[in-house]
């Protein structure tokens, strides 16, 4: 519907005047040869004399302040690398002239300003920015039109800098160690890696359905199987799961596996590669979050669930092996105790509720009971825990991995434990992957996989709170009519 904002319509006025004198509003045949950046490192050192020497320059970019005097005025020029502002004098413009040529000066207030010789439009922008002095605030608005609030709001284009610092830093730690990046499917027959709801759509060639990806695991471990003994992934995987600070459907993940590797090898590899990611994108390896300083060189503590459970709930570890005994401390902490929970579910539910928010620090959290680790080897010293750790930090986990199970028979036994839960009404369980299987017939090495949420490692270098500052369009519920 048209919009009969006051701005927009006087802006659509001027529009219809430019055309009718010939002006074509959105040219495309203008090339800056220098960004607001470069001007600032090549003049803000130089004096008066030594400015107004300076080489001519041409530069583009948006309008985000004009003040005008009659005469002249000043304009604020907004490009990728920064802002720059602009004199415009109307008696050194022509309408005539292509190029934009300026000499750079100070003003009285020291600012370094540039003279403009010629303006020329390269777009003409419909809707007005917010108010300059207020910007964008809104968190709704602000998601919705992350267009505007990247132009508004310089915090916000700082953030996803970051972001791409990352994910370039992750690439580079791990192709360094001889890990080869690798792509797998997004659409699926089967569902698996994760305990997660997926997504469904259907092929119509083929008449199938198919799943958006929970995870890559089970495709990464098959090529593992092949012979590519260190591989990576960095990929959206989509989860059909609801919306909160740290979850959105679609998402980042790293998943990374190594040949001849376990867990333990992990932990060391995961110090290595978090504090030397923040060293690279923040400086340092302290980083403010939530109100805590949180300090990632290692080493990180590494402590057994059952411990950090026992410890918070004030009972003896060995109670916590026993189903009634720990489906009484459930009972009492408040946590729904279903006829079909084991004593590792129930000790998971434990950790989740009374450990997991306290934990500050990064901390690897090590032996999982095996009921929530389908595709972990077991521990050899106790096989009712896998060897699995996750990292949590500032309350949340950031990464998972474990030592890979690769006995197919083994596997093929925790299949059908899932396969049983599935078909009791749990819709997160995973189904049985019989290609899987038969892939691990073949032979998989000994071998140790982690994920690592981005977005989550993003929230925690920057700052961000919510997992929507560090999506640059995430899920959001339809908007309403106007």
């Amino acid at each position: 519907m048209p919009d009969d904002h006051e701005q927009t319509v006087v802006r659509r006025k001027k529009l219809q005047a430019l055309r009718a004198r010939g002006v074509n509003p959105y040219p495309n045949d203008f090339r800056p040869d220098h960004s607001a950046g470069e001007i600032h490192a090549r003049c803000d050192g130089l004096g008066e004399a030594e400015l107004t020497a300076a080489a001519p320059a041409r530069v583009a970019g948006r309008i985000v302040g004009l003040r005008d005097f009659g005469k002249a005025g000043f304009v604020h020029l907004q490009d990728r690398t920064g802002r720059l502002q602009v004199h415009a004098r109307r008696d050194r413009l022509s309408e005539a002239d292509f190029d934009l040529y300026r000499q750079p000066f100070r003003t009285r207030t020291g600012e370094l300003t540039i003279e403009a010789n010629s303006v020329r439009l390269l777009a003409k922008a419909l809707r007005p920015l917010p108010e300059k002095w207020h910007g964008l605030h809104d968190v709704e608005t602000r998601y919705r039109q992350r267009y505007v609030d990247l132009v508004v709001n310089p915090d916000v284009r700082r953030i996803f800098r970051m972001r791409a610092a990352v994910i370039t830093g992750l690439r580079r730690f791990l192709t360094a160690r001889d890990y080869v990046e690798v792509e797998t499917p997004m659409m699926q027959p089967i569902p698996g890696g994760a305990a997660a709801r997926p997504f469904v759509t259907h092929h119509n060639a083929l008449d199938v359905d198919l799943y958006l990806r929970i995870a890559p695991e089970l495709y990464l471990k098959r090529l593992v199987v092949g012979g590519l003994e260190r591989v990576f992934e960095l990929s959206r995987v989509f989860r059909n799961e609801g919306l909160s600070t740290r979850h959105n459907p679609e998402f980042t993940m790293l998943e990374f596996y190594q040949a001849y590797a376990t867990d333990e090898d992990l932990m060391v590899l995961t110090e290595e590669m978090l504090s030397s990611l923040a060293r690279d994108v923040t400086g340092q390896t302290a980083v403010e979050y939530g109100g805590h300083t949180i300090e990632l060189a290692p080493p990180w503590p590494r402590r057994p669930m059952i411990e950090l459970v026992a410890e918070k709930a004030d009972v003896p570890a060995d109670r916590l092996l026993d189903r009634d005994a720990v489906a009484a401390v459930a009972s009492r902490r408040g946590i729904a105790v279903g006829p079909d929970a084991s004593a590792g579910h129930l000790l998971g539910a434990l950790f989740e509720a009374l450990v997991e928010p306290t934990l500050v620090q990064p901390t690897f959290v090590t032996r999982f009971p095996v009921e929530l680790s389908p595709l972990a080897r077991r521990n050899d010293g106790d096989p009712r825990f896998v060897d699995r750790f996750e990292l949590i930090v500032a309350g949340h986990e950031i990464a998972n991995a474990f030592s890979e199970l690769n006995d197919p028979d083994d596997q093929r036994g925790r299949f059908e434990e899932q396969r049983r839960a599935r078909a009791a009404g749990d819709l997160e369980a995973q189904p049985m992957d019989e290609d899987y299987l038969r892939a691990l017939e073949y032979g998989l090495p000994p071998t140790a996989g982690e994920g690592i949420g981005v977005d989550r490692l993003v929230m925690l270098l920057t700052g961000a709170t919510s997992i929507r500052e560090v999506i640059l369009f995430p899920q959001l519920r339809p908007e309403s009519p106007a």
